[in-house]
C-alpha cells in the first residue's frame, strides 16, 4: 500500500502542514508520540544533518549516541530515499540565512 493512500497518513500530513509555530509543533509532537519516539526522530534529523556536512560515522556516534545501524539507515535514506531529509535540511538552512 502506498502511504499517500492511507487516510491516517493523509490526515497526519495535513496536520503537519497546518502548523504555524514551533509551539504548535511541540504540542502536536508531545500529544502524538512518546518522549522516546520524539527523541529518536530528533536524533535521526541530527544524524542526517551531520551526514549532509560529510561528518564521519565515528564522530556522529560520539556526538549523537546513534548506533552505526541507525546512521547507516539514515544515510541510505538521505542518499537514495524520497528526498525528504535533503529538502527539510535545505529549507532549514535557507531559513537561517
Amino acid at each position: 500500500m502506498n502511504l499517500s493512500e492511507n487516510e491516517g497518513y493523509k490526515l497526519l500530513v495535513k496536520a503537519l502542514l497546518s502548523l504555524e509555530t514551533a509551539e504548535d509543533c511541540d504540542a502536536l509532537l508531545e500529544d502524538l508520540m512518546t518522549k522516546k519516539e520524539v527523541l529518536d526522530i530528533a536524533q535521526r534529523m541530527l544524524v542526517a544533518k551531520m551526514l549532509s556536512e560529510q561528518t564521519v560515522y565515528n564522530k556522529i556516534v560520539e556526538e549523537t549516541g546513534a548506533s552505526t545501524a541507525t546512521i547507516s539507515r539514515v544515510n541510505r535514506s538521505y542518499l537514495y530515499g524520497a528526498g525528504g531529509y535533503k529538502k527539510a535540511l535545505e529549507a532549514i538552512v535557507e531559513d537561517a540565512e
